[in-house]
């Protein structure tokens, strides 16, 4: 089965964390709503989404994507580089911890699940403010006896590897190439997003379906016109927060399903 894990959106969600973008002011209502489409949309997609509850006082903890790394067999708990996000990982630990053994980054390792992106065995970390080169050793570490190879993505302007780049297909990935250097990548194809959407980069493979933000129509021509299936979405308003569609989910499988929350 197919699991979408997400969470509620905090009601000091205006008070997120912000690297690359100027705060602007964000509709809560507008941002609750486009974040239950969202959700919508993953279950029409055929997951079984799980919605954890916001968590009061922590405004960025909508974005479930950076506490944790799942993979096929095992959950690494990260480190976040933002230190107001580090006390989301406790219940994320929880959330996670019915479906995959566990493991952690410690300190002075730094990671967020935002800069890695998994192809096959291989897993690609930016090298961003987020995730520093301790992290990257551990996370290398860890992941080794399952049969991980970790590489290092050189990244620049972006906050996170996914907001420049990201899987459209098992074997394809979208990317923004002024923002992320592309030469650690194997044996991908590329898509260039469109030059006038900076930010049309990010987007979540769910199957072999494309969630894209609504407001990219540029990129989104693109890819169907390379045989992608893309479902818009809209984003806008949780893009105020430095956010990308891949943010708001944690997507893995298991045959274990234990009592959900959602």
């Amino acid at each position: 089965m197919l699991f979408a894990l997400t969470r509620e959106i905090s009601p000091r969600f205006n008070e997120c964390e912000l690297t690359h973008l100027e705060r602007t002011p964000i509709d809560l209502d507008q941002a609750r709503k486009q974040h239950q489409s969202y959700c919508t949309l993953l279950d029409e997609l055929g997951c079984h989404v799980i919605t954890l509850p916001a968590e009061d006082s922590m405004p960025d903890s909508v974005f479930v994507e950076d506490p944790a790394i799942v993979l096929e067999n095992l959950a690494v708990i990260t480190r976040p580089g933002a230190e107001s996000r580090r006390v989301e990982t406790e219940s994320m630990e929880e959330a996670l911890s019915p479906y995959r053994q566990i493991e952690r980054i410690v300190a002075p390792g730094t990671i967020e699940g935002g800069d890695v992106i998994v192809v096959g065995k291989t897993i690609y970390v930016g090298r961003s403010s987020r995730s520093n080169d301790d992290g990257i050793v551990q996370l290398t570490a860890l992941t080794a006896p399952f049969g991980y190879d970790v590489r290092t993505v050189q990244m620049t302007g972006c906050l996170h590897l996914k907001t420049g780049c990201s899987l459209v297909a098992s074997d394809t990935l979208l990317v923004n190439r002024a923002w992320i250097d592309v030469g650690a990548f194997e044996d991908v194809d590329f898509i260039d997003s469109h030059p006038d959407e900076e930010f049309a980069g990010n987007a979540l493979l769910i199957g072999e379906n494309v969630i894209h933000p609504a407001a990219h129509e540029k990129t989104r021509a693109v890819l169907e016109s390379r045989g992608i299936n893309v479902s818009p979405v809209e984003y806008d308003e949780l893009a105020k927060a430095e956010s990308g569609v891949t943010c708001c989910s944690i997507i893995f499988e298991s045959d274990w399903t234990p009592r959900l929350v959602g």
